[in-house]
Formats: structure tokens, C-alpha cells, sequence
């Protein structure tokens, strides 16, 4: 019976550690297709529901929809917005996974752009990590830690 008991638990030490390999593997995968670009949102992507943003309407104002600062909008005036920890920062964020300087949002022509500036815990558009400049459609989430923005007309 201890033999039996034996091999039982060497079995279930084995199974427990195949999962947590294929765990590994699937977190590693998920970042390297996120770094090359892969899952980047495409340029003019969608809003919330699936819709199309409105063409022609430029954003005015920078709107705090999720986390402690829920409620506080920004006006926009064509200067760059940098959003972080800093306290020099536009949009102050009291947040521990973001950065002292963590995005900048900036103006280019008629649209927005966020740009991640090597933050640790990075940018996310809609969904999809920040690894370059992309173009913010209106309504588009924009997420730095537990903060969500959007930029609104």
C-alpha cells in the first residue's frame, strides 16, 4: 500500500508541474505576441459596442471614466498631456502600477496620439499594449493601471 501511495503523489507532483509549465508557456506567449506588435489596435479602430467613431469631430476634453480620479476632465488645447506619478505631471495619478512618467498624450494634425514612455507596467488602448505611438479614437479607453481615460468631444 505505501508503494501504491507513493507513486500516487510522485504522479500528482508531475501533473501539478506540466500545468504550471504550460501556465509559463502561455504568459510568455501572450507577451511576445503583445512586443512584436501583433494585438497593437489598429489605426481608427472601434469604439465601445463596436461602433465606428464619429469622422470629423475632434476631441476636446480628457475624461477620467474609471479609478480614484473618476470624474476629472481636462481640457484639451493642443499641448502635449503627460500623465504619471510626477508631480509636474497634466494628470496626476496617485496609483501604484503607474509610472513617475508613464504616457503622454499629444497632438498630431487633428488626432491624438498615446505614446507609452517605458512605463513598467505599460499603456493599454482599448485593450491592446502601446508599443508606439497610436492614434486615439474618440471613446477609445485608454488604461494606466487601475485609471481609465477617454478623450470626448
Amino acid at each position: 500500500m505505501p508503494e501504491l501511495v507513493l507513486q500516487l503523489t510522485r504522479a500528482g507532483f508531475l501533473a501539478l508541474l506540466w500545468l504550471f509549465v504550460l501556465a509559463a508557456l502561455r504568459v510568455v506567449r501572450s507577451d511576445i505576441y503583445a512586443a512584436s506588435g501583433l494585438r497593437v489596435a489598429v489605426p481608427g479602430g472601434f469604439r465601445k459596442g463596436g461602433k465606428q467613431p464619429a469622422k470629423g469631430k475632434t476631441a476636446r476634453q480628457l475624461v477620467v471614466t474609471h479609478g480614484a480620479l473618476t470624474g476629472t476632465r481636462i481640457s484639451l488645447d493642443g499641448r502635449p498631456i503627460l500623465i504619471g506619478r510626477a508631480d509636474d505631471s497634466t494628470l496626476v495619478l496617485d496609483d501604484d502600477f503607474a509610472s513617475t512618467r508613464h504616457a503622454r498624450l499629444s497632438l498630431r494634425g487633428s488626432d491624438w496620439y498615446v505614446e507609452d514612455l517605458g512605463s513598467t507596467n505599460g499603456t493599454y488602448l482599448d485593450r491592446a499594449k502601446v508599443t508606439a505611438p497610436l492614434r486615439v479614437p474618440l471613446g477609445a479607453p485608454i488604461r494606466i493601471g487601475k485609471t481609465v481615460i477617454e478623450l470626448r468631444t
